[in-house]
């Protein structure tokens, strides 16, 4: 028995050596010990490669406006690791942590000594997001983020209400499959029985397998440019407008709050996964949508931090998320000189998304951060082929030097790996608070 949470915390961290595990037996194996909480939930189930945490922002904040108390499971954190499990947007307690770690330990310490293996991190932390949201009598609905894939994610035990793929991208290669076809079949995996499926997924190939899947299931299909439409988009100072049609509903300037042309799909997909929500006896009014749009945030996702000096963070950890970035900066920010600083884990394309870094970037810095699977400063230093780079070690002091000494015309951009985004994000913050108090 752990008696605090710091203990709680280091042993489920400590659950990282096991490194990914896919397949849902270790799953199911708990779930059947804990009595099968899964089928207590009334869920809905996002997948796809990027935009599932501001999908699930965007569905839990309309649903929140419409009067229900919803529960999100997303990953990773970005401010502070209970967020991970989460009621109304705000992370269960500490207190809450620590009994939730004493329920599953006994079973991964069960489980260890099978022919099954002991249970994951994300396996750990997903079974006590079940056993938690089983347990708490006032929780509506509970939105599941995928963690990798779809087919084999330890969160694909649920029967959910309706899923959402939001796109497809290559990303985690090494595990899902080298092409686009490939990974979209291991995301195409959440598509269930009779379960309609809302998609923004543009690839031909990897739209064909998704709905390839759902005919299989006979599951209802939703997809961007054919059941729904996207039109009128208009970049505003503080986020998107945009209208939305599709058979049942016809919204005109809907405003959402967060930044970025692509935000308006994970809204829009979110907008017709709550109206599917009808047909299982919940009230969603156009009000609450509108409501929840404005008022859905996602941290580290193109999020200002400062407007002076401006800083900005954004947690683009791969090909499309870098794509979405450029695009932002080079439509938004024009005549700024800005100046990114750049962490990755070392099994992305590094060699592509540092390309299109360059080419935005007036200068830019790589910096280390300690996480099992980061690239080193050199490493990425040695892939860019700016003409004003640097590599840093210490990411801390460099950041701070940014923060005190930018000139007017000058932007700070922080991207990257998730993982160092969530370290990086509370130090500016601090640095900020403490350059602007000088």
């Amino acid at each position: 028995m752990f008696t605090t949470y710091q203990e709680a915390l280091d042993w489920i961290h400590g659950r990282l050596r096991l490194g990914i595990k896919p397949g849902l037996t270790r799953m199911e194996w708990m779930m059947d010990k804990l009595g099968s909480p899964e089928k207590k939930i009334k869920a809905v189930h996002v997948g796809g490669t990027n935009g599932k945490g501001s999908t699930v922002t965007f569905l839990r904040s309309i649903l929140q406006a419409g009067g229900y108390t919803v529960g999100t499971f997303t990953s990773p954190y970005i401010e502070q690791f209970n967020e991970r499990i989460s009621v109304n947007g705000k992370p269960i307690s500490d207190v809450e942590i620590l009994e939730l770690t004493n329920v599953i330990k006994p079973l991964a310490d069960e489980l260890e000594d099978t022919e099954l293996g002991g249970p994951t991190e994300f396996e750990v932390i997903t079974a006590m997001a079940f056993y938690y949201f089983a347990n708490t009598s006032n929780i509506d609905i509970v939105i599941f983020e995928v963690g990798l894939g779809g087919r084999f994610d330890s969160t694909n035990i649920i029967q959910p209400l309706a899923s959402i793929i939001t796109n497809i991208g290559l990303d985690h290669t090494a595990i899902l499959g080298n092409t686009y076809e490939e990974i979209a079949f291991e995301k195409a995996g959440i598509i269930k029985e009779n379960t309609p499926i809302f998609t923004a997924v543009k690839h031909p190939g990897a739209l064909k397998v998704i709905e390839e899947m759902a005919e299989k299931r006979s599951a209802p299909i939703y997809r961007l440019n054919q059941e729904f439409q996207i039109s009128g988009h208009e970049s505003i100072a503080k986020g998107e407008v945009f209208a939305l049609k599709s058979k049942s509903l016809s919204y005109e300037e809907l405003e959402i709050s967060m930044i970025g042309q692509h935000q308006t799909e994970n809204a829009a997909l979110a907008v017709l996964a709550a109206d599917y929500l009808k047909q299982a006896g919940f009230k969603v009014t156009e009000q609450s949508i509108r409501k929840g749009l404005i008022e859905a945030y996602w941290p580290g996702r193109f999020e200002v931090l400062s407007e002076n000096p401006l800083v900005i963070i954004d947690g683009a950890h791969n090909q499309e998320g870098i794509t979405a970035l450029v695009h932002e900066l080079s439509s938004r920010y024009k005549d700024r000189n800005i100046h990114i600083v750049f962490a990755a884990l070392r099994d992305k394309k590094l060699d592509e998304m540092i390309g299109m870094l360059d080419g935005i970037a007036d200068q830019i810095s790589f910096v280390s951060f300690d996480f099992p699977r980061a690239a080193k400063a050199e490493e990425l230093h040695q892939i860019s082929r700016s003409t004003s780079k640097q590599a840093v070690d210490d990411w801390q002091p460099h950041l701070l030097d940014k923060v005190k000494n930018q000139h007017k015309n000058e932007m700070l951009v922080v991207t990257g790996s998730l993982y160092f985004i969530s370290e990086a994000k509370p130090f500016i913050i601090k640095s900020l608070k403490t350059h602007n108090a000088i």
